[in-house]
């Protein structure tokens, strides 16, 4: 037989608390106290005869092995875990992990509509807030996810492109009434960020070539669906996502003072493992996701790519 393998329960142990970068909550999770995951680092150290962790003040941190065994188990453990699922009667279950304003704005309806095809399998949906969008499949518990990205994904992802993102400025038909024409008047106005870094706004104007200055000003909000909402409320003026405000452009509630769209050169993906045994049931989904995107209203609008 060959060399001794560490036992299971302390190699679980020391990839939680490697995830965390605490020895507390990985005894949280796992429901055991402090001291058992301190044994079990100990006994793995021992084992290889290598520090895993080291600790400078209270900060505690991998050592160059503590991170390579820490990578490697998470893959493995992932392998684990995808295989237990095989088996399990939730198998035909995917469980999707998507952008909160994605999801009130375009998701929910197109499911709805999914779920009642009667498709192969049963979508349970998790709508998070991400200022920026990620997921590790290998720590969270999600079999799929859509994700605002430019398309560059790790080797072992699989990715489906739903929709690019295209920005406009967006307010309502009485806030539009008070600006001045042009640039200058939009810049007069009261800007509206959906994102602390203000990012929206300042790939919009530096795509159109004009000043950036003020953009310090304005309110601040968590989501693209809160800018959205002041915006309509007359509160000022937001860059928001063209499709993510097809609904209310269309119905006039929201209106573009300067209606030129900027493409920012990232998109919505759905994304997931290519060794989950989901694939093939991720991928459908993908397919009808696809097929009930929204063509983008051409009427008045220019597209210019960033």
């Amino acid at each position: 037989m060959s060399e001794r393998i560490p036992a299971l329960q302390a190699l679980r142990a020391f990839e939680v608390a490697a995830r965390y970068g605490s020895f507390t909550r990985a005894a949280q999770e796992l429901a055991l106290t402090q001291g058992a995951i301190s044994h079990h680092i100990k006994t793995l150290e021992g084992l290889f005869d290598c520090a895993l962790f080291e600790r400078r003040g209270p900060k505690l941190s991998l050592t160059a092995s503590g991170r390579v065994l820490a990578q490697e188990l998470k893959v493995g453990f992932k392998i684990i875990d995808n295989a237990c699922a095989l088996l399990k009667k939730e198998r035909n279950s995917i469980r999707l992990k998507a952008p909160s304003t994605l999801t009130t704005r375009w998701l929910l309806g197109v499911l709805d509509g999914y779920r009642q095809s009667g498709p192969p399998s049963h979508v349970q949906l998790s709508s998070v807030w991400m200022d920026i969008d990620s997921v590790d499949f290998y720590s969270e518990p999600y079999d799929a996810a859509i994700l605002l990205a430019d398309g560059r994904f790790a080797a072992d992802i699989d990715s489906l492109k739903l929709f690019e993102e295209w920005l406009l400025p967006v307010c309502s038909p009485d806030y539009q009434r008070t600006l001045a024409h042009g640039l200058a008047g939009l810049q007069g106005g009261e800007y509206l960020h959906c994102s602390a870094d203000r990012r929206d706004w300042r790939r919009w104007l530096a795509r159109l070539g004009a000043s950036q200055a003020g953009l310090e000003r304005g309110q601040l909000f968590d989501t693209l669906d809160q800018g959205m909402s002041a915006a309509q409320q007359g509160a000022g003026i937001a860059v928001v996502d063209l499709l993510l405000a097809r609904t209310e452009l269309d119905a006039g509630r929201l209106v573009a003072p300067i209606p030129q769209a900027v493409a920012t050169g990232e998109g919505y993906y759905l994304t997931w493992l290519k060794s989950s045994p989901q694939a093939r049931q991720i991928q459908v989904l993908g397919e009808y996701l696809q097929a009930r995107v929204q063509q983008l209203p051409a009427q008045g609008v220019d597209y210019l790519y960033d």
